[in-house]
């Protein structure tokens, strides 16, 4: 698809909601996204894709708009499955706080750059916590402000890796102390994370950490830009991996394969891609004589989702999930 001016302001958000048993209700969030409260449909966006996980009872939602317009799609989401949802009746293996658990804002076009999502995400977050009465919510990345803490560092901050937070003992960023009906959301903004899932042949989660641990960025030897969890997953047990971006090019000794690479004002970026995640799982994996059951992408790698969202939005479709297999075949 050829990068027109239609692209050059888009940005993205992987919106994470706490419920996926009740597809018609993920569906209902997703197309509050593209209309206002009195059913006109929201200028210049797209929802790209919905990607349900029943054992972890979570959503992803991915809405690309127009810088101008995000803000808007976001909250009126938000506004949904706030309304829709209550944590309080919530169960999954997948660790949530809120809800509304995440807001990222990427961007996407030569046009836009982190800073300006940091400021749409800290928009929102005001914004958030003003409509819905009783919600709250924590910053990380470029929205929070000066220190850009990453969201791996505030959710271990906020307590979100427990199994059961105390969410008296949490101090939000905005709105009020958090309540059990709403829970806590992240906001923030920062380059494109990938998320890529790649499911291992056991029900072992003690291996499952084990792997998770080796491949992730903090640990010597792990690969760069990569946050892991080790969840049990359908009878099997999955390595959840956030995949950040990284300035400049790969490093030199992982540069056998092509990174996938992208630019924010002028800054090159790049990613780890999926085949090395895997391969590495795969390795780890089969030294303990356990097989793979595959990979999953949750939403796309940058340049697909810009590219899809031009499609989208240059053939006026709104409800993209319900077309792009057809489209993409």
């Amino acid at each position: 698809m050829a990068s027109g001016t239609l692209g050059r302001h888009l940005v993205a958000c992987l919106l994470n909601v706490s419920e996926a048993r009740r597809k018609d209700l993920v569906e209902t969030v997703a197309k509050a996204a593209l209309y206002n409260t009195e059913g006109v449909k929201q200028e210049g966006t797209t929802v790209l894709n919905i990607f349900n996980d029943h054992g972890y009872n979570r959503s992803v939602i991915t809405i690309v708009s127009s810088i101008h317009f995000i803000r808007e799609a976001v909250l009126s989401a938000c506004d949904k499955a706030c309304e829709l949802i209550d944590m309080r009746a919530h169960a999954g293996v997948h660790p949530c706080m809120g809800a509304v658990d995440l807001i990222p804002i990427y961007p996407l076009g030569e046009e836009v750059g982190v800073q300006d999502c940091a400021e749409e995400a800290r928009a929102v977050a005001q914004g958030l916590t003003e409509r819905v009465q009783g919600t709250s919510a924590f910053l990380f990345g470029w929205a929070d402000s000066p220190l850009q803490r990453g969201l791996a560092h505030r959710r271990k901050e906020m307590g979100w890796f427990k199994k059961t937070p105390d969410l008296q003992a949490i101090r939000p960023d905005v709105g009020p102390q958090p309540q059990r009906r709403y829970g806590l959301t992240g906001v923030g903004a920062s380059p494109y994370v990938m998320n890529c899932n790649v499911t291992i042949d056991t029900q072992d989660i003690t291996l499952g950490r084990s792997i998770a641990t080796a491949i992730r960025e903090s640990t010597p030897g792990g690969l760069p830009g990569v946050q892991v969890l080790a969840l049990p997953h359908e009878g099997a047990v999955e390595i959840a991996c956030n995949v950040e971006s990284l300035k400049g090019d790969p490093p030199g000794y992982l540069a056998g394969e092509p990174w996938p690479s992208f630019s924010i004002d002028s800054q090159s970026y790049c990613h780890a891609p999926a085949s090395l995640i895997t391969a590495r799982v795969a390795e780890l994996a089969e030294a303990q004589g356990v097989g793979m059951k595959g990979t999953a992408l949750v939403g796309f790698a940058p340049h697909e989702c810009r590219g899809l969202a031009e499609f989208a939005l240059s053939q006026g479709i709104g409800e993209f999930w319900k077309e792009q297999h057809r489209i993409r075949m």
